[in-house]
């Protein structure tokens, strides 16, 4: 027998999510102005230091209502990269990854007077250690935070399902909006909800959201006619979990 489908508010079709990583500055100087331009919330998931690189930006985009979330302190990774060599999750035990988490959190709670209640996995790997020793961290992630964000996935969540702590995202670096609005249909079709994830913001290149798509995108999903709740993670993250309380 199918389920109900899922409540979203004020009769909402599905929903979306606009999430940026690393607090890159092409996302301060060319996504928050379009972002703020059609009144979108949106949420960054920021490491210390390229925060404390433009806080004035990050401060103003604070209290414009987009959400500063935990992406950790070091980003540490697989060292399969070899930018995570030095810094590698293979390297790790829990003790020192949720060092990690509550550091960050500390640091931007100074830096901002916030405290993140989502996270996204760096690279979106959740694990530490290596061979018989690994070891997830999304129980740590759970603990500390309503959302959890993966990356590099292939579908939207189903909000009635989902482990929050381990919620899906679609990779938007270089997608064409023909390509996001087909992401955006099958969101719909299902009453799910749609986590984009960008680094930077421009006109093309290497893990760049184009700005043209992110125009779009905000175009579509505030138009009230198309039934689309656009919101933070936090925001939306929080909604479900109490809905399934």
């Amino acid at each position: 027998m199918p389920s109900q489908p899922f409540a979203w508010p004020e009769g909402k079709r599905a929903a979306l999510s606009l999430t940026f990583d690393d607090a890159r500055p092409s996302q301060v100087d060319r996504a928050i102005p379009i972002l703020n331009r059609y009144d979108v919330k949106a949420t960054f998931y920021v490491s210390p230091g390229n925060l404390e690189a433009r806080l004035d930006g990050w401060r103003a985009a604070r209290d414009a209502g987009h959400e500063i979330a935990n992406h950790s302190v070091t980003h540490p990774c697989s060292g399969n990269f070899l930018f995570a060599r030095c810094n590698a999750l293979e390297d790790y035990d829990l003790d020192r990854m949720e060092r990690e988490l509550t550091d960050a959190t500390a640091a931007i709670e100074r830096l901002l007077g916030v405290t993140p209640t989502t996270y996204a996995y760096p690279c979106g790997q959740t694990f530490v250690g290596r061979g018989e020793g690994v070891k997830s961290y999304v129980p740590l992630v759970a603990k500390h935070f309503v959302v959890g964000r993966c990356a590099f996935n292939e579908t939207h969540n189903d909000p009635a399902f989902c482990d929050l702590a381990q919620a899906v995202s679609l990779d938007a670096d270089d997608a064409p909006i023909e390509k996001v609005m087909g992401w955006i249909n099958d969101a719909i079709a299902a009453g799910g909800w749609l986590i984009t994830m960008g680094h930077e913001v421009g006109d093309g290149g290497r893990q760049v959201m184009l700005e043209s798509t992110l125009e779009s995108i905000c175009k579509y999903a505030i138009d009230p006619a198309n039934g689309f709740w656009v919101d933070t993670a936090a925001a939306i993250g929080e909604y479900i979990h109490r809905q399934r309380s």
